[in-house]
């Protein structure tokens, strides 16, 4: 399959550790995108800089600049839309978006959230999982609804929980799942093989099992 190559709009708030394996990627010819912009809510996001230095449009907008959440979305979505992008990908935007900028961008906005929805939505995921005593823990994309954390599931990854883990340990191998299948699941995208019917995600127009879930022993399979 020889997809067009599609635009995209990377949005971060930190050092974007998930936006460089898309642009490692990209330049590696393993994605068809064109990452037109990387936009920060933070103008100090390390991950700006690192745009920047890699050739990429990399622009901030601060949310402090506005007097409420509908100005500052309103703006954000003047400044993604002049890129004209077919995907917008949140990569650690540490802000919850509001009803119209996710109407605006329905069916093409994606999130990776650290945790194995539908469990662990919100923030510190990794030592709700410890302390709730889970045994496995991971990371799914998934498109974003008006509802946090809880869109159409694309793909997730798995990670053993190990008897000796803290947050910290847990999260980094998390992170490396989250590298792996974030450009994945943009692939797929890309080559115009996900549907979503009756809030479910189908890739090739069929179901995958346990909602696309990438067990500990096979994480680096692609399909």
């Amino acid at each position: 399959m020889n997809p067009e190559r599609i635009g995209i709009v990377i949005l971060i708030s930190g050092r974007g550790s998930n936006m460089q394996a898309i642009v490692e990627q990209v330049r590696d010819g393993k994605l068809p995108v064109d990452v037109r912009a990387v936009i920060s809510n933070n103008p100090d996001a390390a991950g700006l800089t690192w745009a920047s230095e890699a050739g990429i449009p990399a622009e901030s907008i601060s949310h402090r600049d506005f007097p409420d959440r509908d100005a500052f979305d309103h703006a954000l979505m003047d400044l993604i839309d002049r890129h004209h992008p077919d995907l917008v990908v949140l990569a650690g935007f540490m802000r919850i978006l509001g009803k119209d900028l996710v109407n605006h961008y329905r069916g093409r906005l994606i999130n990776i959230h650290p945790a194995l929805l539908p469990d662990f939505p919100g923030l510190d995921t990794h030592a709700r999982a410890l302390a709730a005593g889970h045994r496995r823990h991971g990371a799914t994309v998934h498109f974003v609804t008006n509802e946090v954390d809880a869109g159409p599931i694309i793909i997730q990854a798995a990670v053993d929980v190990e008897a000796d883990d803290n947050p910290d340990r847990l999260a980094a191998r998390v992170l490396e799942q989250e590298h792996r299948i974030y450009p994945l699941a943009i692939r797929w995208f890309a080559e115009g093989r996900l549907d979503i019917r009756d809030n479910e995600v189908l890739l090739d127009g069929a179901r995958r099992p346990e909602q696309g879930l990438i067990p500990p022993t096979s994480g680096n399979r692609q399909a």
